[in-house]
Parts: C-alpha cells; structure tokens; sequence
C-alpha cells in the first residue's frame, strides 16, 4: 500500500481523497495554487504545497510543478481527482516514467478508452451498442456533409476530446453543418488542444444515463449499477439520481453487463463511468467513457455501500477488487444537487466571493461533500460547484422528500448558489414523474 499520496486536485474532491486515504492509513500531501492558499481543507492534509498562481495552467494543470512537489515531498502515488490532469494519458505516463504510481488507468487504458472516437471503436468491437456516425474524426467538410446524409438529420458534431457541452453543435440541415464544423473544431482546439471532431445522430428526446464500473490489474472488472443524470444545463449536470427511475431493470442489467465488459477488455485498472444516451423506447448508445472518479459518484456510493474513491486507491496499489458482482445490489435511492455558486436567475451567472453564512443541512440519508465553510472565500478562477447535497432514501418518493427537506435547511450567502432552483426542481411535477429527457431544464427555463 501506498504511504503518501499526493492530491493534484483542490475543492471537495481534494478533500474527499483526503478523507478516503486517512481511513487506509495513508498520509496526503495536497497541493495548491496562491488563490486556494487560505482553503480550510488544507489542513487536513499532512502536507501542503503551493504550486504556483491562480490561472490553472500556471498551478493544477503544471505538470512539472506537479511532478516535482511529489518528489520533494516523497509522495508515492498522485490522485488527480475530477478534472484539470485527471483524462490526460501524458500525465499518467510521466507519472509512470517517474516511477510514481498513477491512482488511474494506464496511458495505454486511457488512450483506447478516453479518446471519445477511439472509445466507439473499441466499443463496437466490445459489441457495446453506439450512435449510428462518423466510424473516425471529419477530415474534411465534405465528408462531414456525407456522413450527415447517410445517417439522416438531425446530427451533433463534438470534439474528439474533452467534454462539458464545448466543440458541440447541434445541425439540422446541411447548411448548418457546414457553418458549424469549423466552429466546432476551433472551439475544440482552443479548450482541449485537439481540433478533432466527429458526427454522430443526434436524438431530440434523450435521457442521459451512465454506468459506474471499477476494474483492475488481475483482469476483473464489475459494475455498480447505473444514473440518471439527464437534468442538465448546456451538457452540464445539475442533478444526478440513481438508480434511473422508469427503465426496465432486464435492459439495464444488459446494458451494466456491457460497460463492465467493455472495461475489462480495454485492460483497464481503476474507476470509470461509462456514458450512455437512451431513447424513448429505452434504447441505449454509447456517448463515451469517463476515465476517471466522476463528480456524481457519492449516489453510487449510497445505493451500492461501495466507496469507490478507497477501491480506486486499493486497485492502482495492486489490490484485487473486494467485491463480487454477484454482491453488488441497489438499496434504495439515492439523489445529488451540485450546489454551484452561480445566480440560475441571471443565467447562471458566477457568484465568487467571501461566504458569510454556511448552515448545512443534516440529518438521516444527509451528506454533504464541501471544502466551504463560514469565512471561506470562493475564487474566481475556477469550476463554480461548492459542494454536493446527497440524499438517500428507501425509495425515490422518500429521496425526493428528503432532498426538499435538506434544501429548506441549506443555507449560503450573501453569495447566490443554485440552492434556490434545486428546492424548485424537487417539487417540480414532470420531474416527480421521472424520466425527464436531458433537454427539458433548458425548456423549462425558457419558459
């Protein structure tokens, strides 16, 4: 087992790893940019390190600074959390070259798994069900125009790598595609330094569903069941539920199966979440694979007893997995509220600054995962989520129920968060129901 663990990470997540590393014995150097030098969760951490300025090229996402604040400090492994390094397969190979164990996939895992077109290859070989498209990345327009014909509009052309909703366009007719395409590899090479994109159909009426799976370096791999987290704003999740409510139980168990096959071939060693949009008639296709911890884990965690974030740890450190499938069973319901610093009034405009008032809610079925307290001083720099409301309850109805009570209790300010449109969100109608479709959010706004 590891001895020290560095975090190359900030924010909740940051704690998180903190929180799972100290239940294994494990001390933790967290690293840090001068704009989260005064953050609470820094002393929990064994060891601290600032790593340079605020701007998250010059700090989270150095790796060289990285590098060398684990050597100096004798760290044995890095946890990249969520985000920044966590999806770069030159990061784990340095990692590796450095003869510092990477909490994570290989680069030769990631490299089959991360790249979203290599993905769909490997998906298909895997016979994981994916969008009818693009077999690779558009090489020119008139391919992109081709393709659109063959597989019929609507189409939604996205980048290559990364993800968050940018190097997406949305075409209905071939003019649009082909204003788009060059927009879409602009915006994409600008975010995530790759112009790739590719074409797949796109569905009006979509659920976002995904699958958590966990393999290692024996060959195993299982799944831990599936979410719901089709209510989003511009392809960002705002809430997440497992397990999805209104989808037959046979076909998702197909689908799980399915995802934790596909893991296991690509040889991968870790947690990952792999990502799927289902029709109406509960059909799914393969969006792609997250290779790494997601924000949304904690409701797996609730449903499952499972913590994922210790058996990543476990893994990476040459652990068999110590979990059956056979043992993995869904109990009750579980739901998160990211609670972004953001005023959803004002199109969710960014609310930085000094947190005066922090009353978190608790209570049976009540977690909380947040590095903010009283005092504390939310930066601009970076992602606006603060924190994460995670209810449980023996069923959806009692979840819901539940999440309305935490919400009343939570309280921030004088920031503005999104705690308002969550308590809004619980006792909406058409989500009560269930299965809203990953569009209805920004419907409903509109009015």
């Amino acid at each position: 087992m590891f001895k020290r663990v560095l975090i190359a990470n900030r924010g909740e997540i940051a704690q998180r790893i903190m929180r799972a590393c100290r239940e294994l014995g494990i001390e933790t150097v967290c690293v840090y940019s001068t704009a989260d030098k005064d953050a609470p969760y820094l002393r929990d951490a064994d060891e601290a390190i600032c790593i340079g300025p605020g701007p998250s090229k010059d700090s989270y996402l150095n790796i060289s600074r990285i590098i060398s604040a684990a050597e100096i400090t004798n760290a044995d492994a890095i946890h990249p959390g969520y985000g920044f390094l966590s999806e770069r397969a030159d990061f784990s190979e340095i990692c590796r070259e450095c003869k510092i164990e990477f909490i994570g996939p290989s680069p030769e895992a990631m490299g089959k798994l991360g790249d979203k077109v290599e993905a769909k290859r490997y998906a298909r070989a895997a016979k994981v069900p994916v969008f009818p498209g693009s077999e690779g990345e558009i090489e020119d327009l008139e391919e992109a125009v081709k393709v659109a014909e063959e597989i019929g509009y609507p189409v939604i052309i996205k980048a290559s790598a990364g993800g968050g909703g940018r190097g997406m366009r949305i075409c209905r007719n071939e003019a649009t595609l082909r204003t788009n395409v060059a927009k879409a590899q602009q915006e994409a090479l600008a975010a995530f330094g790759n112009g790739g994109v590719f074409i797949e159909k796109f569905l009006e009426h979509a659920r976002h569903v995904e699958v958590q799976t966990i393999g290692d370096k024996h060959g195993n791999a299982i799944h831990l069941w599936e979410r719901d987290c089709s209510m989003q704003r511009r392809h960002q999740k705002i809430i997440e539920e497992a397990p999805g409510p209104l989808i037959d139980r046979k076909k998702i168990e197909k689908v799980c199966e399915a995802a934790a096959k596909l893991i296991k071939s690509a040889d991968y060693a870790g947690a990952a979440t792999v990502e799927f949009l289902m029709d109406e008639d509960q059909n799914f296709y393969m969006l792609e694979v997250n290779t790494r911890v997601q924000v949304e884990h904690p409701i797996t965690e609730m449903i499952t007893g499972v913590d994922i974030v210790k058996t990543s740890i476990l893994v990476a450190a040459g652990e068999k997995i110590p979990h059956k499938q056979k043992d993995i069973k869904v109990n009750g319901h579980a739901i998160e509220c990211r609670i972004n610093a953001e005023d959803h009034t004002r199109d969710f405009m960014p609310s930085a600054g000094l947190v005066e008032t922090w009353r978190a809610p608790g209570g049976l079925g009540v977690r909380i995962d947040s590095h903010v307290c009283a005092g504390y001083r939310v930066p601009p720099n970076y992602d606006s989520m603060i924190g994460k409301l995670i209810v449980w309850g023996e069923d959806r109805n009692a979840a819901i129920t539940r999440a309305s009570r935490a919400l009343h209790e939570f309280e921030v300010g004088p920031i503005k968060t999104t705690i308002p449109l969550h308590a809004e969100l619980m006792q909406n109608s058409d989500f009560k129901k269930g299965g809203v479709d990953i569009h209805y959010l920004e419907r409903l706004l509109k009015g």
